[in-house]
C-alpha cells in the first residue's frame, strides 16, 4: 500500500501508484472521492517509483522492446488541500515513430471511510461523478484534463474512461497533466500548513550516525505530512489511511512528544479538543460533561447517526492527558496566558476525573464498556480481547486500567503545580494530596508481588488481571511507582517474556492469551516503548533506556522507509533479521513519528545529568 497525503486530502494507492479494489482510492473528510484510478499503458513497465515526500509520487514507466527503449513515459503526482494534479510526460526515445495510446478509468462511490473498510454499506443514487447525501451535503469528483482525450465515455452511472492518443517522433514529446479538484460542504477558513522545508527548521536536531539521522529526518517528514489544519490551528492526523480526523488520545501524546519543537502543533490540538469538550450526558456518545473526545468524523454514517462517531467521546484516557500536555507545553514555553484561558476546561477535565470518571468513589479511574455500536475497551489497547485475566478470561464490568491510573496522577500533580502558578496555595495543596493518596492506593491494590509487576487493571468485582503486559512502562512515565520497587518492575518489563530484542510486548510471551501477530496480545508498539523510555528516564536507569532507544531505532533502520512502524508482532529478535511485520500496520502514524523525536528530548536529557558513552548509533545528538 502507497499512502500520499497532504492536509485534509490523502489516496491510498497500490504498489504501481493506483486506485483499482478494496480500500484503495482519493479520499477527503471521511469520504471516498474516487474508488477507481487506474492508467492503462499497454506494454508498459513501472522501473521507478519513489515518494520524495508524502504528498508527491514519481514514476518512470517504459515500453521497451528488445534491448532498446521506444517510449518513456515520466509520471508525477502531487496531492495538495482539496484535490491532486497529475503530470505524464511521455518520450518517444527511439530511432523510429511510435504510436502511444494512454486510458485512465476513474469511478467515484463516494462511499463513507466505514465502509470502505468493510464494516457497512450504503446504497447511493449517484449522478456522474456527484452525490448528494440523505442530509443534503453534496459532495463532487472534478477532473479537468489537458489535452482533452480523444474519447470520453461513461462505462457506468459512477464511471468513466478517458483514452488519449499520439505518434510521436523521433526524440518527440508530448505532455498530459490532469486536476483533480474534492468538493468537499467542509470548507472552513483554515491556517496553511508550514512548507516542509520550514517545518524541518522547528527541530534542530542531528544525530551523529547516519542511518539514525535517517530515521530521524523520516519522522520529521511524517510529522509535518500528518498535519491537517483547522480553524482551531494545526492538529496532527493519527495515521494513514484510517485515521485522518481528530483523535483525542493520539493527537495528545503526538503533540507531547513534540514538544518544545512543535509548540503551535500543541496549541492547535489544546485548543480543539477544549472546543468540544463534552458538556452533557449522552449515552451513545458516551459524552459526559468535562470529557475529552476520543475521534471526529465527517463521513455520511457518522452525520447519520450510523455509527456514533461524528462526535465520539470513548476514552478514558484523552481527558487526564489534555491536562498533562497543557501542564507540559507550560512548563516549555513559560506561557501562563494559555493556562488561564483553558482553566475551565482544565477544571472541568478534573471534575470529569474525580465523579463521572470514578462513579464508585473508590479513587480510580474507569471505564463501563458500550455495547451500543461504540467501543467496548476505551484505553489505548481498545481490541475487544486486550482485557483479560490469567486463564485468558476476558474482564467484565467497569474496568480501572493501571497506565490510566498513572495518567490521573500525573494530572493531579500538573493541576497542583498549575495552581500554584496562579497563585492559589489551597487548590494546589489538595490536588497535590489527592495525587499522593491515589499513588499510595494504587500501589497497595495493583501491585502483584508474586509477578513483581502491575495488574493489568482491575475489573468490575476488583478483581486484579494478574498478566505480564506493557502497561506498568506507562506507569514509570507517570511517576506513579514507588521508586522502592522500581528496579523490581523494570526487570520484568525486560525479561525475556516482555522484550522481544525489539521492545516490550503488549502482553507477555506464555499468557494465555498471548499471540505475537496479535493487536494488542503480544505485538510490540513503537510508542508504547517510546513512553516505557520515558519512564526509565524519569527512574534514572539511563544504560536501560539508551539501549531501549537504539533497538526502536534499529527496528526503523529495518524497514524499506526507514519508518518505525505502528506496530511489529512480538517473535523474538533474530540476528541479521528484521522484525515480522504486522500486515494491517498504518505507515506513517504519528506517535511513532513522534517517538522518534521525543526519544532524542530524552537522550538530551540523560547527556545532561549522567553522560553515558559507548553506545554504537545513537549517543550524541546535536542541536
Amino acid at each position: 500500500m502507497l499512502p500520499l497525503k497532504e492536509d485534509d486530502t490523502y489516496a491510498v494507492l497500490s504498489d504501481q501508484g493506483m486506485a483499482d479494489k478494496d480500500e484503495r482510492g482519493f479520499y477527503r473528510h471521511d469520504t471516498r472521492y474516487l474508488s477507481r484510478y487506474l492508467w492503462n499503458l499497454p506494454g508498459f513497465s513501472l522501473l521507478v517509483s519513489q515518494t520524495l515526500r508524502p504528498d508527491r509520487l514519481v514514476q518512470h514507466w517504459s515500453l521497451i522492446v528488445g534491448p532498446d527503449q521506444l517510449v518513456g513515459v515520466r509520471r508525477e503526482l502531487q496531492i495538495m488541500r482539496g484535490g491532486f494534479s497529475e503530470r505524464l510526460e511521455l518520450e518517444n526515445t527511439s530511432l523510429k515513430p511510435q504510436t502511444v495510446e494512454v486510458a485512465l478509468e476513474a469511478a467515484a462511490d463516494f462511499a463513507d471511510l466505514f465502509e470502505a473498510k468493510g464494516w457497512h454499506k450504503v446504497s447511493r443514487q449517484i449522478q456522474g461523478f456527484e452525490y448528494t447525501a440523505p442530509d443534503g451535503l453534496r459532495v463532487a469528483t472534478h477532473l479537468t484534463p489537458n489535452p482533452l482525450p480523444a474519447q470520453e465515455q461513461a462505462t457506468g452511472d459512477n464511471a468513466k474512461t478517458y483514452t488519449w492518443k499520439w505518434t510521436l517522433a523521433p526524440k518527440e514529446k508530448a505532455v498530459l497533466t490532469l486536476e483533480g479538484r474534492l468538493e468537499s460542504p467542509f470548507e472552513p477558513h483554515t491556517p496553511a500548513l508550514p512548507s516542509y522545508e520550514n517545518w524541518q527548521k522547528r527541530f534542530p536536531l542531528r544525530m551523529e550516525s547516519g542511518r539514525s539521522q535517517r530515521v530521524l529526518e523520516q519522522a520529521i517528514t511524517d510529522l509535518r505530512a500528518l498535519l491537517f489544519s483547522l480553524p482551531e490551528g494545526l492538529f496532527p492526523a493519527a495515521g494513514i489511511p484510517w485515521y485522518v480526523c481528530p483523535f483525542g488520545r493520539d493527537s495528545l501524546l503526538t503533540a507531547y512528544m513534540m514538544q518544545p519543537w512543535a509548540s503551535e502543533v500543541t496549541q492547535g490540538v489544546l485548543a480543539y479538543l477544549a472546543k468540544y469538550q463534552g458538556t452533557e450526558v449522552n449515552a451513545f456518545l458516551d459524552e459526559t460533561p468535562g470529557k475529552i473526545i476520543h475521534e471526529m468524523r465527517l463521513g455520511e454514517l457518522s452525520r447519520s447517526g450510523k455509527v456514533p462517531f461524528a462526535r465520539y467521546y470513548g476514552t478514558v484516557d484523552a481527558t487526564p492527558l489534555f491536562v498533562v500536555l497543557l501542564h507540559r507545553y507550560w512548563k516549555d514555553s513559560g506561557d501562563l496566558a494559555l493556562v488561564q484561558t483553558l482553566r475551565p476546561h482544565w477544571e472541568a477535565a478534573l471534575t470529569w476525573m474525580t465523579d463521572y470518571a470514578d462513579p464508585d468513589q473508590d479513587g480510580f479511574l474507569e471505564y463501563a464498556p458500550n455495547t451500543d455500536r461504540g467501543h467496548v475497551v476505551q484505553s489505548w489497547k481498545d481490541s475487544h480481547d486486550s482485557q483479560s485475566h490469567q486463564d485468558g478470561s476476558l474482564a467484565q464490568g467497569a474496568i480501572a486500567v493501571c497506565e490510566v491510573q498513572g495518567y490521573a496522577y500525573m494530572a493531579y500533580r500538573a493541576a497542583a503545580e498549575l495552581y500554584q502558578a496562579l497563585s492559589l496555595s489551597s487548590q494546589a495543596g489538595a490536588w497535590e494530596a489527592r495525587a499522593e493518596t491515589l499513588k499510595a492506593q494504587f500501589h497497595q491494590q495493583f501491585w502483584l508481588p508474586e509477578l513483581q509487576t502491575y495488574a493489568a487493571g482491575l475489573d468490575g468485582a476488583k478483581k486484579p488481571m494478574a498478566i505480564l503486559t506493557s502497561n506498568p512502562g506507562h506507569l514509570l512515565w507517570s511517576g506513579i511507582v514507588p521508586g522502592e520497587v522500581a528496579p523490581q518492575l523494570v526487570q520484568t518489563l525486560f525479561s525475556e517474556a516482555l522484550y522481544s530484542g525489539w521492545g516490550v510486548r503488549t502482553l507477555g510471551a506464555g499468557e494465555v492469551r498471548y499471540n505475537p501477530l496479535s493487536y494488542h496480545n503480544g505485538s510490540v508498539w513503537p510508542h508504547d516503548n517510546a513512553l516505557f523510555i520515558g519512564g526509565l528516564v524519569r527512574y534514572g536507569f539511563y544504560q536501560e533506556a539508551l539501549r531501549a532507544a537504539e533497538n526502536l531505532f534499529r527496528l526503523a533502520m529495518t524497514q524499506h522507509d526507514w519508518r518505525l512502524p505502528e506496530l511489529v508482532g512480538g517473535y523474538p529478535r533474530q540476528e541479521g533479521e528484521p522484525p515480522v511485520p504486522y500486515p494491517a500496520s498504518c505507515r506513517p502514524q504519528a506517535w511513532d513519528a513522534a517517538a522518534v523525536v521525543y526519544m532524542l528530548r530524552l537522550i538530551q536529557e540523560i547527556d545532561r545529568k549522567h553522560p553515558v558513552r559507548g553506545l554504537l548509533e545513537l549517543h550524541k545528538v546535536r542541536v
